[in-house]
């Protein structure tokens, strides 16, 4: 299945149904008075989250989403029926945002979770409504409001806890083939993984974390080089990020060198990248003797003037790579919390007054006295036709 991580999608709630204008038509009351009933709601549309979706695209596909419209009322004051509303499944992580504010509108982080991106529109109001003790045939009815029309995107945020960074051909995707059953394509020779990959990487019963691996960042990512920086957004949400370094490249570039470059195009890039903790993997040691790799190792510690945590690593036969997924592990189970890596904080739903409102006028009568210039009851008023 095609990886797609990006859509655009018009969503379009339903009207609310019209009102009703009828007076009570029955053999022996010739005064039935009017009976006309109130439309019905318009159906609103949501984004649910569903485990079982992993891409994006079918958005591709259908780009419009409609609920429905609902009713206009009936005689015999009958309310017309609301319509339904449009659940829109997208995978756990997806992000939407209004392309006209650029509003943060849902972030899905849960299976099921399910939030209101458009309000269904109010029903109108049939004359019933408008009828009093000095208006007896009222001739007043409302329409149903518009539904809200919203223009989306949706961005998709793997969740992962723990994300790997660093040049094409550093070894992230052997890496991550070798700690978990993720099988991302690998060959024995120079070429970059097109989207990303997931893995769980399981220490023992009831232990484990999820690897998120990327495609390779190159120097000017951030102005559009390579495949740019599209796919940083992935590592907004971990909790650790794993800088994979190459110390046998094939182009021979300067490891620290490359090293000190990804982290300004993290630093472009922003979303708190450059300021998450990070962890320094060497990979490709079974390529040189023992002797000349740590050599090799303490220069480019030296050059970065690092301190943090750094290990040395084969993603081809595995030596480092048990050490390195535990103390990940131990990492991950003893850390605070950060906020950052949790969804975003969205704002009280906006509909939430409107929802209100509706509930309440469907308990209360409408004040018909500032309608004058409707006429009175009267026998004429009532067998004449509508």
């Amino acid at each position: 299945m095609k990886f797609v991580d990006e859509a655009r999608i018009k969503i379009i709630a339903g009207d609310g149904g019209n009102g009703c204008l009828s007076f009570r038509r029955e053999k022996y009351v010739p005064r039935g008075g009017p009976d006309g009933g109130d439309g019905g709601d318009g159906g609103s549309v949501y984004l649910v989250g569903d485990v079982n979706i992993n891409t994006l695209v079918d958005f591709r596909h259908i780009r419009t989403y409609t609920a429905e419209r609902g009713s206009n009322g009936g005689n015999a004051n009958c309310t017309g029926r609301g319509g339904e509303d449009k659940l829109i499944p997208v995978p756990v992580g997806t992000v939407a945002y209004d392309r006209d504010t650029e509003e943060l509108v849902a972030d899905l982080v849960e299976d099921g979770q399910k939030v209101l991106v458009a309000q269904g529109g109010r029903r109108g109001l049939g004359n019933t409504r408008f009828k009093s003790s000095t208006n007896r045939a009222p001739r007043k009815t409302t329409h149903g409001t518009p539904g809200d029309r919203r223009d989306l995107s949706l961005e998709l945020k793997l969740l992962a806890d723990v994300g790997l960074l660093g040049y094409p051909n550093a070894g992230k995707s052997s890496l991550i083939r070798k700690v978990s059953a993720a099988k991302p394509r690998v060959a024995d020779y120079p070429f970059t993984t097109l989207h990303p990959n997931l893995g769980v990487v399981s220490i023992e019963a009831h232990r484990s974390f999820v690897m998120a691996d990327i495609p390779g960042l190159i120097e000017g990512a951030a102005e559009g080089q390579g495949l740019g920086i599209r796919f940083l957004r992935h590592l907004a949400r971990t909790g650790l990020l794993l800088h994979v370094i190459d110390l046998v490249p094939f182009d021979e570039h300067d490891p620290a060198e490359g090293a000190t470059l990804l982290l300004h195009e993290l630093e472009k890039f922003g979303a708190g990248l450059q300021d998450k903790p990070r962890w320094l993997v060497f990979n490709k040691m079974d390529l040189m003797p023992e002797a000349e790799w740590q050599s090799r190792v303490e220069q480019v510690l030296k050059t970065l003037e690092w301190s943090g945590p750094w290990y040395s690593v084969s993603a081809m036969d595995g030596r480092g790579t048990d050490s390195l997924c535990r103390d990940i592990m131990e990492y991950l189970e003893n850390r605070e919390p950060d906020p950052a890596d949790s969804a975003p904080a969205i704002a009280e739903d906006p509909f939430a007054s409107l929802d209100k409102k509706r509930d309440q006028d469907a308990d209360v009568e409408i004040d018909a006295d500032d309608y004058d210039d409707d006429e009175e009851w009267t026998e004429e008023a009532d067998n004449r036709p509508l």
